[in-house]
């Protein structure tokens, strides 16, 4: 599995790449609106990705909050304590489930 950030334009996924080579146009509006989101003009992007982790874990994605987890530890070196910070919000504004679930994807990415 190929893991990155969309903010380097690495792309999750082989449908990306596809993308590319089939619609160049398309691609290319969406590197711009991964361009405008991830901008740090406010926030940082560390922050930022804390926020995406805690979507992600809202949703109880696993995938997504896997990958979100991934990157920002390899990226940007999120530590597990910050993590479970954002995962705290999660159990008070999504509830135990999505907690639990994003919790063990936790515990597996920072063994």
């Amino acid at each position: 599995m190929r893991v990155s950030i969309m903010k380097e334009e690495v792309f999750y996924g082989k449908g990306m790449e596809r993308v590319k080579k089939e619609d160049e146009g398309l691609y290319q509006a969406i590197v711009g609106l991964n361009e405008a989101v991830w901008n740090g003009k406010v926030l940082d992007y560390k922050t930022q990705k804390l926020i995406a982790i805690g979507i992600a874990a809202s949703n109880a994605d696993s995938r997504a909050t896997e990958r979100q987890i991934m990157s920002a530890k390899k990226e940007l070196g999120v530590t597990r304590d910050e993590v479970v910070d954002v995962l705290k919000v999660v159990l008070l504004t999504s509830g135990m489930q999505p907690f639990n679930k994003a919790l063990q994807i936790a515990n597996k990415v920072f063994e």
